[in-house]
């Protein structure tokens, strides 16, 4: 498994010193590579190959048309664009998608439309972004008894008002 450090200079690289490298394989040839929008974007944007028509309350699996090799020990969680829900209530549905480091297919979005009008997405549009995020797998061990905390069993809501 490889892990993040931080080279001196506010940049992560992984621990054997080489800098993270995402392949990607180009399943259709309008397929975009994806690209960060900004010197210190957390994202990259992922674009559609397809135009389709997403009605109010509508889902659709949207196709980029690319396949990626992931790290191991690090997956791509797919998340919508904020213009995209701000503007026009576009968002992942099951947001973040996690992308395995073992898959190979090829990369759709979950899109669903929470909006009041229907949605265009053309060809070459960015429809979500993807972020590169550590993966830790936990060892799962059964006990008969859990730790006591102060918060104990409270959940929805109950350290709020």
């Amino acid at each position: 498994m490889l892990y993040l450090m931080d080279d001196g200079n506010g940049k992560f690289k992984l621990k054997n010193g080489e800098e993270m490298k995402l392949k990607i394989k180009k399943l259709n040839k309008n397929a975009i590579i994806p690209a960060y929008q900004s010197e210190l974007a957390a994202g990259f944007d992922l674009h559609s190959i397809e135009e389709c028509l997403l009605k109010p309350n509508e889902r659709k699996l949207v196709k980029t048309g690319l396949a990626f090799e992931i790290e191991e020990g690090y997956e791509v969680q797919i998340r919508p664009r904020s213009g995209l829900a701000y503007k026009h209530g576009i968002t992942v549905l099951n947001s973040p998608g996690t992308i395995d480091a073992d898959y190979r297919g090829e990369i759709m979005v979950l899109l669903i439309n929470l909006g009041d009008e229907e949605f265009e997405i053309k060809k070459g549009e960015r429809i979500a972004q993807g972020v590169i995020a550590p993966v830790v797998q936990a060892e799962f061990v059964e006990v008969d008894k859990l730790s006591d905390t102060k918060r104990g069993k409270g959940g929805f809501g109950s350290t709020g008002k």
